[in-house]
């Protein structure tokens, strides 16, 4: 029979379809895998070709050269000129698009991804990441900012050289507003956090853990959204992204470096989504938004009734998906 069960964090239920029989080696890509170059001419992202990306924001180099590039996205949802200016008419209510979009270009290496990109370089991602969030929030047009990553077609992207994007957008969205009421009314009620009950909980649960490092903590929820669907939560109560000290950075690129490998080596290279979901610099200090990752592999399609209902089926025992990822063989070189 199917279960039901309520993601607290999200507050949105998931059909677990146990009778659809899935298992986890059914959501291997079947794709052929391009086999990539270290380095391709013609990608505007790779060395030599930084004409093609001018107006840098930042970089970390090296004495070979650049390690890390920022610069504005080419194709950007918002404008970084202008006002932001609120208008109401009635019913119509809008705001100027400003805003920021920039591209993090995380290595020279055309071919590298996550999970196999080295620990120092993926430490210079994240202290990269940071910093441009602490410096997007600086702008007081800026209501929110978002870290994400789209790799390969199914997420979103058409580029293959190994990159990410930061947004900081003139409004808080709906979905963050949503999740920060609910965290504030879990606190109320129960005068703690939720994620830090959550990570407490699943700690001595013990079934969807996969990986525990010192300072966090990667694992299947309990009612994931889809399949194979991660979380990593840092351990130490946290309120923003911006707070993340030199230690937890390391550690923080272990983890993450071990989760995805996981999913690159047990599915086969799947496309993925990931998104770091945190408060402002501010809210460092809030008793219940805790910012966290949010790992989403591109294994699975929504369906006319979950865009119907606004109910996710999750076709895979979430307990089942981290068994399956525990148990995954990573290279020796890795």
């Amino acid at each position: 029979m199917p279960e039901l069960r309520l993601n607290l964090i999200t507050r949105e239920w998931v059909i677990i379809a146990r009778e659809k029989g899935k298992r986890p080696e059914d959501f291997i890509s079947a794709r052929e895998k391009k086999r990539l170059p270290e380095f391709v001419e013609t990608c505007p992202f790779c060395p030599g070709n930084e004409s093609k990306t001018p107006d840098e924001q930042y970089r970390i180099r090296d004495e070979k050269g650049w390690k890390i590039r920022v610069v504005p996205n080419k194709f950007a949802v918002l404008s970084k000129e202008g006002e932001r200016r609120r208008t109401n008419t009635g019913l119509k209510k809008s705001v100027n698009g400003v805003g920021t979009h920039e591209v993090i270009i995380e290595t020279p290496v055309h071919n590298l991804t996550t999970a196999t990109m080295p620990v120092e370089q993926l430490k210079e991602v994240i202290q990269t990441y940071k910093d441009r969030f602490i410096e997007i929030y600086k702008d007081p047009r800026i209501e929110h900012v978002i870290i994400f990553k789209n790799n390969g077609p199914a997420s979103g992207t058409t580029i293959e050289h190994p990159h990410s994007q930061i947004a900081g957008i003139p409004v808080i969205p709906l979905q963050i507003r949503s999740r920060i009421e609910n965290a504030m009314r879990f606190f109320d009620d129960t005068g703690e956090c939720l994620l830090c009950k959550t990570i407490n909980d699943e700690i001595t649960d013990g079934a969807r853990i996969l990986s525990n490092t010192e300072h966090f903590v990667s694992f299947i929820p309990y009612a994931a959204l889809s399949p194979f669907h991660i979380w990593i939560f840092p351990k130490r109560h946290s309120g923003s992204f911006s707070d993340l000290r030199s230690e937890e950075i390391w550690d923080l690129s272990i983890n993450l470096k071990s989760t995805m490998a996981k999913l690159y080596y047990g599915l086969e290279h799947p496309d993925f989504n990931y998104v770091i979901r945190s408060g402002k610099p501010g809210n460092t200090d809030s008793e219940f938004i805790h910012w966290y990752i949010g790992i989403v592999p591109r294994v699975a399609m929504a369906s006319g009734f979950e865009l119907g209902s606004g109910m996710y089926i999750n076709p895979l025992m979430p307990e089942i998906s981290a068994e399956f990822l525990r148990g995954v063989r990573i290279p020796a070189n890795e």
